[in-house]
C-alpha cells in the first residue's frame, strides 16, 4: 500500500523513524540527529510503502524556498532490490511536478538519482562519515 500526507499519526511517525533510525543510524553507525524538527514543519510530505502493517519504504519531500528537498529516502533490508524506493521517487516526483528540486545522495546511490533526472552538483562530501553528493533537478 502506497501513503502519502503531510500529517502523520503518533504511530506512523514512531514507524517511520524507527526504520530511519535502524537503517541510517545502527545499519550505517552513523550517530547524529535524526529528530532535524523538519518532519513536523507544514509542507513536509511523507511517502512510505506498507505492507502487512509494516513500512517497507519511506522518503519525505520538503518544501524550500523556490525548490523542494527529497531526503531520509530509506528501505527496509528485507525489502531491498524490488524498486520500492523507485516507486517513491516517482511519486515524490509527481508532487514536485517542474519545480527544481534538490537532494544529498550518499555517493554509491548516485547512479539511482540521475535515472530521475538528478545532476550533481559540486565537490563530494562527508555527512556523519559517509561521502555524500549534492544533485538537482533542474527542469525547463
Amino acid at each position: 500500500m502506497h501513503v502519502l500526507g503531510t500529517e502523520l499519526t503518533a504511530q506512523q511517525l514512531y514507524d517511520v523513524l524507527r526504520l530511519r533510525v535502524d537503517v541510517f543510524v545502527v545499519e550505517q553507525e552513523c550517530a547524529y540527529p535524526e529528530l532535524d524538527g523538519r518532519d513536523l514543519l507544514a509542507g513536509t510530505h511523507h511517502l512510505w510503502i506498507e505492507e502487512h502493517g509494516e513500512i517497507q519504504s519511506y522518503l519525505r519531500v520538503l518544501t524550500e524556498p523556490g525548490r523542494f528537498r527529497i531526503g531520509r529516502v530509506v528501505t527496509a533490508p528485507p525489502a531491498r532490490g524490488r524498486g520500492l524506493a523507485a516507486q517513491l521517487m516517482k511519486d515524490a516526483l509527481d508532487i514536485i511536478g517542474t519545480t527544481d528540486s534538490t537532494l544529498d545522495a550518499q555517493t554509491y546511490a548516485r547512479p539511482f538519482y540521475e535515472k530521475f533526472g538528478y545532476v550533481p552538483q559540486g565537490p563530494e562530501f562527508l555527512e556523519d562519515g559517509i561521502p555524500h553528493q549534492t544533485m538537482n533537478r533542474h527542469l525547463p
